[in-house]
């Protein structure tokens, strides 16, 4: 399986964020406002669950730990080898396994760098899984709603997109 997050834009916000000046839905990486949803994915990369969105300003360790039932749900899954995710889920190396990270001075060994190699080949395969959603659903390209109704919207996505195809794992 696999873990990843995608933000999906919206224009409809400008919410005091806890840091002054910064707005609650902006993202600094994405540059622009939109809300986090983390998408879970089978190995071949078709999505299997959303969570609700999460401010865009939260980092992806942030968003799945405010959903309290996912990160137990991935280590009873007992899928070996574990949940693999990118590095923005580094702090939760115990349930998702993510690539080797080179220090600011140092460099990866040849060996990490074949295993984060390996790891970014599995892992490009489920960041896949949000194409679907994303592509197929014109409404998820952006938001102009409350962005508090991201979640329910790409939830829904997501049930169509199973009934379309068929498909629920």
């Amino acid at each position: 399986m696999t873990i990843d997050g995608v933000l999906v834009d919206t224009d409809r916000c400008r919410t005091p964020g806890p840091t002054e000046g910064v707005d609650l839905w902006w993202s600094g990486k994405h540059d622009n406002h939109g809300g986090n949803v983390q998408v879970v994915t089978v190995p071949d990369g078709w999505p299997i669950w959303t969570s609700d969105v999460r401010p865009g300003r939260e980092h992806d360790t942030t968003a799945v730990r405010a959903h309290a039932e996912i990160l137990p749900a991935l280590t009873a899954a007992g899928s070996d080898p574990r949940t693999l995710g990118d590095l923005g889920y580094e702090g939760e190396s115990g349930t998702i396994t993510v690539a080797f990270k080179k220090s600011n001075n140092g460099k990866l060994s040849l060996l990490q760098q074949q295993l984060n190699k390996a790891h970014n080949s599995l892992r490009a395969i489920g960041e896949r899984g949000n194409s679907p959603l994303k592509m197929t659903f014109k409404a998820l390209r952006n938001v102009s709603l409350n962005p508090w109704r991201i979640g329910k919207i790409v939830a829904a996505a997501l049930a169509v997109l199973h009934i379309e195809h068929d498909r629920t794992t």
